[in-house]
């Protein structure tokens, strides 16, 4: 089979730091300040408890990971226990959230480079940003761990470096007390809020069919880099509210690069935007990789076309799912509608979370035998949580949230029936619904042109009608007759 065709490539390191760089994206260099205005200094608390929700499905991942260790993440895992329209849907909703938050990381990449220059075109430094990084994901898998390696430990060193020196430092309020302006219900709002800075870790189970050792690897690395984004992002808000109080980084562009000017000036603002430049192609390049694996294992099992599933023959890289993916990636990131690329991203991801924990209930009770070299502990009642909290963040959600996701369910439900019904059935129904308008239109037609219409027209307004309404009517008679006698070949 082609899939096997995949190289394993990946070790710990590179697994472990592909689950942290895609994860911290530039989201949290920019999302601290609202954030803040709903939990206040209980921010902390909040980023302490999306690191558990985050973790509850991560060790869902981390046991059928290691035991499916199969290119397409969340939609081998669906299609293992449910198959059918649950795993097409949980594959959908996966590939659609991987190339929106590759094109929001890409036009957050562009923001935090605008802060140095301030001349140049987001839309378009946003596009080729995608461009490069489609690039590096054709040549291959290695080249992308090696890339993401590099970029995940120069940023972990800034941060550290921020991080330290802000404990260190006597500058500040130098006190701390967890403060909620909206009590706790804010607490839960700010968790959905910022629930995106821990999205992109499951990029490790979306390469498993390309790590080393998947049995150990794969959990060793989710667990390593789950915990490490708990004590990262703890660490960070922890020194952000104790320089300076929640209500100072309400309107500010930048909030990590505000609280680093206070207390390290200048070179405070270099470097934490610098680090966010990091993060954003950090996740630009875990995303590409990550929506391309999707849609080839999506090709494997018919549900997109086959070309998806094509090789290159000299990197074994899926080019074609890679590039066509990096084109909807760039057209969404040079519209530059950030809203959008962030509601679509957080639904999508958390529809996956509710599957993936399904997935592992169904899969214990149907297949007990199934080898397990990790299994998650206190089952049932780690996924059971997995499934409630992921449920309760989406309704802290914005409300244009639901509604995006509504209309991407859609989108998936006519391209699964696409795919189910057949193309030459498709046009069958096509062309009766065309003939089925040319009938009606030419019964308007018919009531016009013999004054049987229950309402009085002028003789030009009639006459108008009667033409638009034979046009239609002939039209729709051609297009009906194309479609119902099109080959099945065509």
């Amino acid at each position: 089979m082609g899939e096997i065709r995949l190289k394993r490539e990946l070790g710990l390191l590179q697994a472990t730091m592909m689950g942290i760089g895609g994860a911290i994206c530039a989201g949290v260099f920019v999302t601290l300040g609202y954030a803040a205005t709903l939990a206040g200094t209980a921010l902390i608390i909040a980023m302490i408890l999306c690191g558990i929700i985050n973790l509850f499905t991560m060790l869902s991942y981390a046991e059928l990971g290691a035991a499916i260790p199969s290119a397409g993440g969340e939609y081998t895992f669906a299609k293992a226990s449910f198959g059918g329209f649950v795993s097409f849907a949980t594959g959908w909703f996966e590939w659609i959230s991987n190339m929106f938050y590759a094109a929001f990381s890409a036009v957050g990449f562009a923001y935090l480079v605008s802060y140095v220059i301030p001349t140049i075109n987001i839309p378009l430094t946003a596009a080729i940003t995608v461009a490069i990084f489609t690039l590096i994901n054709i040549k291959g898998v290695k080249e992308t761990g090696l890339t993401q390696t590099a970029l995940v430990m120069i940023l972990l060193a800034i941060l550290g470096i921020f991080v330290f020196w802000g404990i260190l430092t006597s500058q500040g309020t130098n006190s701390l007390e967890f403060k909620a302006p909206e009590g706790f219900f804010g607490v839960l709002r700010a968790s959905a809020f910022i629930f995106v800075v821990y999205l992109g870790g499951e990029a490790i189970a979306v390469a498993q069919a390309e790590i080393k050792n998947p049995g150990k690897t794969i959990p060793r690395a989710i667990m390593v880099s789950s915990l490490a984004l708990i004590f990262i992002y703890t660490t960070i808000a922890y020194v952000v509210f104790k320089i300076v109080p929640p209500e100072s980084l309400a309107g500010q562009a930048s909030p990590l690069a505000y609280v680093a000017e206070q207390f390290m000036g200048p070179l405070g603002v270099g470097i934490i935007t610098i680090a966010g430049i990091i993060a954003a192609l950090s996740s630009v390049n875990t995303s590409i990789m990550a929506h391309s694996r999707v849609a080839y294992a999506l090709a494997r099992d018919g549900y997109f076309p086959k070309a998806f599933f094509n090789l290159h023959e000299r990197f074994r890289t899926p080019l074609i799912a890679i590039l066509i993916g990096s084109v909807f990636v760039a057209m969404f990131a040079a519209t530059g509608i950030v809203n959008f690329v962030t509601y679509a991203t957080d639904f999508g991801f958390i529809i996956g979370f509710i599957f993936v924990n399904l997935s592992l209930i169904k899969l214990r009770r149907d297949k007990p035998n199934l080898v397990r070299p990790f299994k998650v502990p206190l089952y049932p009642l780690t996924p059971i949580l997995g499934i409630v909290t992921s449920l309760l963040l989406i309704f802290f959600l914005e409300p244009s949230t639901l509604f995006i996701g509504a209309e991407l369910f859609i989108f998936g439900l006519i391209a699964y029936y696409i795919r189910i019904v057949g193309y030459y059935r498709i046009c069958l129904a096509v062309g009766g619904m065309n003939l089925g308008i040319s009938a009606f239109s030419a019964l308007l037609a018919y009531l016009i042109i013999s004054n049987s219409l229950p309402i009085t027209l002028s003789q030009n307004m009639a006459s108008l009608l009667f033409g638009v309404a034979a046009f239609i009517s002939v039209t729709y008679l051609i297009a009906g007759f194309l479609n119902i006698t099109r080959k099945v070949g065509e």
